[in-house]
């Protein structure tokens, strides 16, 4: 086991300064492109051999069928059932806060002017498998494309090596309303849900986090369809000072560093003493948690401990890091949020733990990463729906502002566009005229 790295705020720096973007997604995206391609052309064929390649599973069908959904819900105990829907009780009343609706306003007489809100038709949600589980992620996803009035809400998830979906998966889709289950993964499930097969129909947009195949893929296919984000691996940042309790901030860091060995846990502090401190908690617990081989690979490779000087330091560096998880373990954490600029969540005080979020307190876990949450914001109902610009004139209003547009359109040489404003101006004048001629 190798110690969480302490740095100081220069060598921190430094190591930024250092980073060059990974030759290895040049062979992910020739893997990824070739996977689009032939889903495109061979469809669910081209599924059903990637399914076994990737999966080791044979499939004849992928959707997951009324009879198979229902007993897999069965399978799921009573307690672990209720908290689904605790969880997604709390996540629809946060997002309904969220819902917007149509507005006009009448600026002046003859003008009318609006927003036409609706929802998007279909969406497609993916949901990981492979070292985890991931039903919270259903009802975060899923939950706020239901507020939003989605009509079909698709999820592809990869299946085990007994074709199957987990079942808490299945009771979590359930729960949040979502309208078919598919057994695909990969960046074959994101083809499929972008260009359609004879199976599975095409998505107008599609969110959900996934490996960096399914991240790549979501990446290429975009344009097609509508994406969330471009995802990385999870990361936590926390600004603890001296009287932060420690275990609690080790067991935090330690809570995203599980997720995978790519994960990211930084720590920062202004006092070198419990930097140290930090580090030994974070050794000790470490061999006492269940995933500690991916956790230690985690902290080893990405864990910090970074030593700011004062408040202002910690707090540039905090919005120049724009982190998906920031927790505010300080003496005045309610101060601090007020001037954190850019962090995919904020979580306030030693008792608003990481984890509240992932699964319990209501705003969706689907977070930016990799610093886009310097222009990016949490998944929510705003991203299931689109909206439309209404225009309205009277043609006594047109009449006055013809010229206004003529110039500014002959301006940029679009005579055209002139013409069409022109043709009403003139139109409108002749018929003035001729109707004070048979007054």
């Amino acid at each position: 086991m190798k110690n969480m790295k302490i740095l100081s705020l220069h060598q921190w720096k430094q190591q930024q300064a250092k980073k060059t973007s990974s030759s290895r997604n040049k062979q992910v995206d020739q893997d990824v492109l070739r996977i689009i391609e032939q889903v495109q052309i061979q469809g669910d064929e081209a599924l059903k051999q990637y399914t076994l390649q990737f999966d080791q599973v044979n499939l004849n069908s992928f959707e997951v069928t009324s009879d198979e959904w229902e007993k897999a819900i069965k399978k799921v105990n009573s307690t672990l059932l209720d908290a689904l829907e605790i969880a997604a009780q709390n996540i629809q009343r946060y997002q309904s806060e969220m819902i917007e609706f149509d507005w006009s306003i009448t600026p002046e007489t003859g003008v009318k002017l609006g927003q036409q809100v609706t929802p998007l038709d279909r969406v497609g949600i993916y949901i990981p498998g492979g070292k985890a589980s991931y039903p919270s992620t259903v009802l975060m996803d899923a939950i706020p494309a239901k507020v939003a009035g989605v009509k079909e809400i698709i999820i592809t998830s990869p299946p085990n090596k007994n074709g199957e979906i987990d079942p808490v998966v299945l009771a979590a889709a359930k729960i949040a309303g979502v309208t078919k289950v598919y057994k695909v993964g990969g960046a074959q499930a994101i083809a499929a849900l972008t260009y359609g097969t004879e199976t599975i129909p095409s998505v107008d947009k599609i969110v959900g986090p996934g490996n960096i195949y399914v991240t790549r893929a979501k990446k290429w296919v975009y344009g097609d369809v509508a994406i969330d984000m471009i995802a990385g691996p999870s990361e936590i940042c926390i600004f603890a000072d001296s009287n932060a309790p420690v275990s609690y901030v080790a067991a935090d860091l330690l809570s995203q560093a599980e997720h995978d060995e790519e994960a990211t846990s930084i720590c920062i502090t202004n006092d070198r003493s419990y930097a140290k401190l930090l580090q030994e908690e974070v050794n000790r617990q470490i061999p006492l948690l269940e995933r500690k081989e991916i956790i230690d690979a985690s902290i080893s490779q990405n864990g910090k401990i970074i030593i700011c000087e004062n408040n202002k330091e910690a707090i540039d560096t905090i919005n120049q890091l724009a982190p998906e998880h920031l927790q505010l373990m300080t003496t005045d954490p309610e101060q601090i949020s007020t001037k954190i600029k850019h962090a995919g969540a904020i979580f306030i005080g030693n008792y608003s733990s990481e984890p509240l979020g992932d699964y319990l307190a209501g705003p969706s876990h689907t977070l930016p990463t990799n610093g886009t949450a310097k222009f990016s914001s949490p998944l929510g109902v705003y991203d299931f729906i689109k909206k439309t610009s209404l225009i309205q004139y009277s043609k006594n209003k047109l009449e006055e502002a013809a010229d206004t547009i003529i110039t500014l359109a002959e301006a940029e040489g679009l005579t055209a566009h002139a013409n069409a404003i022109r043709i009403r101006k003139e139109n409108n004048h002749a018929q003035s005229i001729f109707k004070q001629k048979n007054q």
